[in-house]
């Protein structure tokens, strides 16, 4: 299974009512990308790329949940810290 795919796979046990993922192949792994699905938001992605070592780990899986639950606290935090009209 290309590195990918197995990206690919793992994003397709998530779903989340304002966010939504993708990935693609990149020179050095798979960058994750996490998009909001409110058109009104002032950051528009969050990237993040994953190196080749990471995704052929045995705990990939569990390191990929963590990984995707700490991106989307980030992506949280700079659309709130980002946004003039929140302080």
């Amino acid at each position: 299974m290309s590195s990918l795919a197995r990206v690919l796979e793992e994003l397709g046990k998530y779903e989340h009512p304002f966010f939504e993922f993708a990935a693609h192949e990149k020179d050095d792994g798979v960058e994750l990308c996490i998009r909001s699905k409110m058109a009104s938001v002032l950051s528009p992605e969050y990237r993040i790329t994953l190196a080749e070592r990471d995704l052929q780990s045995s705990q990939f899986p569990w390191t990929f949940q963590k990984l995707l639950y700490d991106c989307l606290t980030d992506y949280i935090v700079e659309l709130f810290t980002k946004n003039p009209m929140t302080g």
